[in-house]
C-alpha cells in the first residue's frame, strides 16, 4: 500500500534539505575537485537523515562502505550508531548525519588538510539544517565544533555549548570496535546523552 502520509516539512526557521540552497551544496560537494581525495572516491558522502532534523550527528570521514554507497555511517561504526539512535528513540525525521570529510581518505586516515577544504560545505549544511542540538562523534568532530575543547576522552559525555549551539561530544562509534575497553564508556555516555536529549533545550549547556 502506498504511503499516504504527507512529506515531512522543515520546521519554522529551518531551511532543511528541500531547498535550492541545499541542492547547491550537494552539487558543489559531489563535484568538488579542490583536494586530492576526489581522485579516489566512488561517491561523495553528503548526508543521511530527515529533511529538518532536531539532532545532527557530525562524524569525521567516510569509510569503504560509505564511499561505496554514498551515505554516512553505513558500515560497522554506522551499525553501532544506528543502535544508539534506536535506543535514543529518535525517529527517522528526528536526526541527520554528516561528516567533516565528504570523500574517503586513503587507509581511512583523517586528513586535516582535506577537512579545511570541506569546512565550507559542513558550515553550510549546519546552517541550512539548523538543528536544535549537535552530537559530535570523535575527536576531530569535536574540535571542528569547539577548537578549544579538551581531549575527547575528557570531553565525551559532558554537554557543552559550541559555535553550533548545544553540543554533546561522544567517542567515535568505531572506538569500541577497535578498543573494547571503550565499550563501557560508550554505553555510559550514551545514557548521559539520552538524559540530555530528554531535557528542555533551554536547560542544555
Amino acid at each position: 500500500m502506498a504511503d499516504r502520509r504527507p512529506p515531512a516539512r522543515a520546521a519554522p526557521g529551518r531551511i532543511g534539505t528541500g531547498s535550492l540552497e541545499w541542492a547547491s551544496v550537494v552539487a558543489e560537494a559531489t563535484n568538488c575537485t579542490k583536494c586530492p581525495l576526489h581522485l579516489g572516491r566512488t561517491h561523495a558522502v553528503i548526508y543521511r537523515g530527515g529533511p529538518s532534523p532536531r539532532i545532527l550527528f557530525i562524524g569525521e570521514a567516510p569509510g569503504e562502505e560509505e564511499d561505496r554507497l554514498g551515505l554516512p555511517f553505513v558500515g560497522r561504526a554506522g551499525r553501532r550508531l544506528n543502535e544508539a539512535i534506536e535506543l535514543l528513540a529518535l525517529g527517522p525525521n528526528d536526526f541527520g548525519i554528516v561528516n567533516l570529510l565528504k570523500c574517503r581518505p586513503p587507509d581511512n586516515r583523517f586528513d586535516p588538510a582535506a577537512a579545511r577544504v570541506c569546512a565550507p560545505y559542513l558550515e553550510r549544511q549546519v546552517e541550512l539544517l539548523a538543528p536544535e542540538r549537535v552530537v559530535t562523534l570523535g575527536a576531530h568532530a569535536l574540535k571542528s565544533a569547539d577548537p578549544d575543547a579538551p581531549r575527547i576522552t575528557e570531553a565525551a559525555g559532558t554537554p557543552r555549548r559550541t559555535r553550533w549551539g548545544p553540543t554533546f561530544p561522544l567517542l567515535h562509534p568505531a572506538a569500541p570496535l577497535h578498543a573494547p575497553a571503550y565499550l563501557a564508556r560508550w554505553n555510559s555516555d550514551l545514557a548521559s546523552l539520552a538524559r540530555w536529549l530528554a531535557s528542555p533545550v533551554s536547560q542544555t549547556s
